[in-house]
């Protein structure tokens, strides 16, 4: 452990009242969001850049971080995501033969403000007894009365709408196969006609754009405030729905243009936590938010006996009884706590998960998914 005197003093503050002392890390300076945890015992550089992961303060179970060091090819987007990093220790080394550089450099450069030295499993405990709710980090000596002041300022994730501030800005094409040739798995044949897929971006990560050209998809992303005519413009032979951030009942645009999109009855549809939410609801299901979400890589989801483990990051999920079942059927369920994990439409090539298939938890149980939209598309030809 760092001791004390070794490093600056950190606070975080929970938004109701409860305060862990720490040590900070990373950056220096207080930042507000939403106190959430993931229990994956890896994969800490890839939660940081996820960009559904924008607005939050992560705190990480497995009680060493950054003992992998940091790389350039295992970020989901340019940049960190997170607002805060909560953990009960930096490793002081990294060692990896991919690693570029540690954590505690990483953080500093990417200004992700961190508390370490706290009890993460007494956290954990509290949230899950009273649910994710807001918090402060600060390492800059404000006073407590200071950051409570800044605490009972800041908005509740529901009905945030963060989608449009992760979005791209504007359309780009993604056709280059993965960086890390070890995982590079499925390639199109050469001389094949890729797939024409447009992603529309409500915070995409960049495994899933690796994952649909690896399955024979020239993909091209669209901004979330994207009208209907300029998708249909591109003539898709697909339409994917992408990951992000925030309440999807907020996301109102996304929502009419999914349902947009399912006016075109022939035109596959494939939808990622977001997506999937942004899908239910244009089908006319509603959402709610969860105690403290489903953030980790080993949550089991199934129905039929077939159980997928699954890498899962969310705050909210679709109301199965709100669902149309003479429309859609659910096609598997989180095992841990029966909430919606999947959906298909009855007449319709358009079907949505609440997991990650491109994150390879199994480490490759769901990635049949994108097969599936593959296949979809191909039938439509």
């Amino acid at each position: 452990m760092i001791e004390a005197s070794s490093a600056n003093t950190a606070m975080l503050m929970l938004a109701d009242g409860t305060v862990f002392q720490g040590l900070a890390c990373g950056a220096l300076g207080s930042v507000v969001g939403e106190v959430v945890f993931n229990t994956g015992m890896t994969g800490y550089q890839e939660v940081m850049t996820d960009p559904s992961y924008s607005g939050q303060l992560v705190t990480f179970t497995y009680p060493e971080l950054g003992n992998t060091g940091v790389n350039d090819h295992d970020q989901e987007a340019d940049h960190a995501h997170v607002r805060g990093l909560i953990a009960r220790q930096l490793s002081p080394v990294s060692s990896n033969w991919r690693s570029t550089r540690s954590l505690q450099a990483w953080l500093e450069q990417q200004g992700v403000v961190g508390i370490q030295g706290i009890d993460t499993r007494a956290l954990v405990r509290h949230l899950r007894e009273t649910g994710a709710m807001n918090g402060i980090i600060s390492s800059s000596g404000r006073t407590p009365a200071d950051l409570r002041e800044e605490l009972r300022a800041a908005p509740s994730m529901e009905g945030l709408n963060l989608a449009d501030r992760v979005s791209t800005p504007k359309a780009y094409n993604w056709e280059k196969p993965c960086s890390v040739a070890f995982d590079r798995r499925l390639q199109p044949s050469r001389g094949e006609r890729p797939f024409r897929v447009v992603a529309i971006d409500f915070g995409i990560k960049r495994a899933i754009l690796d994952r649909l050209v690896s399955h024979g998809c020239a993909v091209t992303v669209l901004p979330a405030s994207v009208d209907l005519n300029t998708v249909l413009a591109h003539e898709p032979d697909g339409v994917f729905l992408s990951n992000g951030p925030g309440d999807p009942a907020a996301v109102t645009h996304g929502i009419d243009l999914a349902r947009g999109l399912l006016e075109h009855r022939t035109l596959p549809l494939f939808g990622i936590c977001l997506g999937h939410q942004i899908l239910g609801l244009a089908i006319g299901g509603e959402t709610f938010k969860l105690g403290y979400g489903h953030r980790g890589l080993n949550h089991p989801c199934g129905t039929t006996g077939q159980v997928e483990i699954t890498s899962q990051n969310h705050g909210f999920a679709l109301d199965a009884s709100s669902l149309p079942l003479d429309q859609v059927e659910i096609t598997h369920l989180n095992l841990n706590d029966r909430t919606v994990a999947a959906m298909a439409h009855r007449y319709q090539p358009v079907f949505s998960v609440q997991y990650h298939p491109e994150a390879s938890p199994g480490p490759h149980d769901a990635d049949h998914h994108f097969s599936r939209f593959v296949t979809l598309m191909s039938d439509r030809r």
